[in-house]
């Protein structure tokens, strides 16, 4: 099966980050999720949450409040919205700002665990996001004076650098031959997984991931260390911020 497929959903986003509006055909429809022929919805995961966004149709609008990953992807209608019958052609569009937010919250973050690996040799642990906010838990035993200040600036140099970041798939034998490509303490790269979709910052972070990104490390923003948390003994959290 191809790589950009879900089911029976062409996921167009993996090719195209930038699609914000398309139309597609409606495959399935109920309460629990409405099927696609085309969908350009993130689903989630990676520590990524789903898009939002809305169907058109007939001139009816029914909201998407998220997707869920099954045999089909499953894109969630808000509650009492009403549902595009099978065989509709319906216009579909991601909520963009959203999705704008959280793509520059992604990229930081990639940022973050380019920076901590590169000068301090941690590896991450754990991650989640909110448009504009995140955590990246790093297996650091020791926090050295001046650690949090150290990281904030040398993030915010690779973001005036202005890296490309380029995404591509290549098959799981060559993608693993790419030194350092697991970031995270464990592979969470199944063994299904035969094409390994690569992010790459050029010059800072090469890592297997299948989230959303901008095109260069300029677009993210500024980003601010917030907070550095103990996660337990040789674990450290760090919150950031992203901002214009």
């Amino acid at each position: 099966m191809s790589s950009d497929l879900h089911g029976r959903t062409l996921r167009l986003e993996l090719a195209d980050q930038n699609l914000r509006d398309w139309e597609a055909v409606v495959l399935e429809a109920s309460p629990d999720g409405i099927v696609l022929s085309k969908s350009a919805f993130y689903p989630g995961g990676g520590g990524q949450p789903a898009d939002h966004g809305v169907l058109i149709w007939q001139g009816v609008e029914t909201r998407i409040a998220g997707v869920r990953k099954g045999d089909d992807l499953y894109l969630i209608p808000a509650e009492g919205d009403p549902l595009p019958p099978p065989g509709t052609t319906v216009s579909a569009a991601v909520a963009d700002e959203r999705r704008s937010a959280l793509m520059r919250t992604h990229s930081g973050l990639h940022v973050l665990c380019g920076v901590v690996f590169r000068d301090y040799g941690a590896l991450v642990t754990g991650g989640n996001m909110e448009p504009l906010s995140a955590r990246m838990d790093f297996n650091l035993p020791e926090v050295p004076p001046g650690f949090k200040e150290a990281v904030e600036a040398a993030c915010n140099a690779e973001v005036v650098a202005d890296r490309r970041i380029d995404v591509r798939v290549l098959p799981r034998a060559e993608a693993f031959e790419i030194p350092d490509i697991i970031r995270t303490a464990t592979n969470l790269v199944p063994e299904s997984v035969q094409d390994v979709r690569i992010v790459d910052i050029v010059g800072l972070d090469t890592q297997a991931d299948g989230g959303t990104h901008v095109a260069s490390t300029k677009q993210i923003g500024r980003i601010k260390v917030a907070k550095i948390e103990s996660k337990g003994k040789g674990f450290r959290r760090l919150r950031i911020a992203i901002a214009d």
